[in-house]
């Protein structure tokens, strides 16, 4: 269910405590074992991760890789900061290994639903850069609202990714607590009995991608779901869990 009546997120705010007033006007409350799911990008304006175009100045090798993919050389340069690697450049297109292990376009770098690229009235003057530790945050937003609350909870921060040989983007998890990030089914067994040998279940990314349904892409305004009845047992773990170690990438 997505969480009705969120208003716009600026740097400081509280998101423990507009999940609790969202929870209200949804006339529900947390129950243990709920997750409540939220859009990196109300993250990352909590933790003040705009950054303004015009304070970044980019080096020689942005210049050079803005000419090949027709984009602002100052954008590029923080696609550089935020990345251990640039995987692909084409025009229009920067395929970028994030500092955080992720593989995505323009190292997650956004400027969609943002109010300081709007004040400017200019969509480039202003970018929203991916949370510092993801993992961290949900974990602090987790303890905050099990202060709140006394209900044990989990945390899951998504965003929208692309994947290869497949259009579109789909909700991806980039930060957990309270709920397994990766399920391993190896020993299992099917309904015939046979053992399972290779089955792993996304079971974070399998949440994010449902609970990106409920939020939306565009200007819905809403960007925190509930999430009940998740089939799996609560534990500590990271979403480092689903990142394929590049000895086992086969799309590199």
């Amino acid at each position: 269910m997505a969480l009705p009546g969120l208003p716009e997120v600026t740097a400081g705010a509280s998101l423990a405590a507009l999940m609790m007033s969202a929870l209200e006007r949804a006339g529900t409350a947390l129950q243990a074992g709920d997750i409540l799911v939220l859009a990196q990008k109300i993250v990352s304006k909590a933790e003040g991760r705009v950054v303004q175009l015009a304070s970044v100045t980019p080096t020689a090798r942005a210049q050079a890789i803005a000419r090949i993919a027709n984009k602002d050389p100052r954008f590029i340069e923080l696609i550089l900061r935020e990345s251990r690697a640039i995987l692909r450049v084409k025009p229009g297109i920067i395929i970028a290994e994030h500092k955080l292990g992720f593989i995505m376009a323009n190292a997650g770098i956004d400027q969609s639903n943002l109010p300081e690229a709007r004040e400017a009235n200019a969509a480039d003057e202003a970018v929203l850069l991916l949370p510092e530790d993801p993992d961290a945050s949900a974990r602090t937003l987790r303890h905050a609202l099990r202060v709140k609350t006394g209900v044990d909870a989990g945390v899951l921060i998504i965003d929208s990714f692309g994947r290869a040989w497949r259009h579109g983007v789909t909700g991806t998890a980039i930060g957990v607590a309270g709920l397994p990030a990766l399920v391993d089914q190896r020993g299992d067994r099917d309904r015939e009995g046979r053992v399972l040998k290779v089955t792993q279940v996304a079971a974070a990314d399998e949440l994010a991608a449902a609970a990106s349904l409920m939020m939306g892409q565009a200007d819905e305004g809403t960007p925190v779901v509930l999430a009940r009845g998740f089939p799996y047992a609560q534990r500590d773990s990271t979403v480092s869990e689903l990142l394929r170690p590049e000895a086992e990438d086969l799309f590199r």
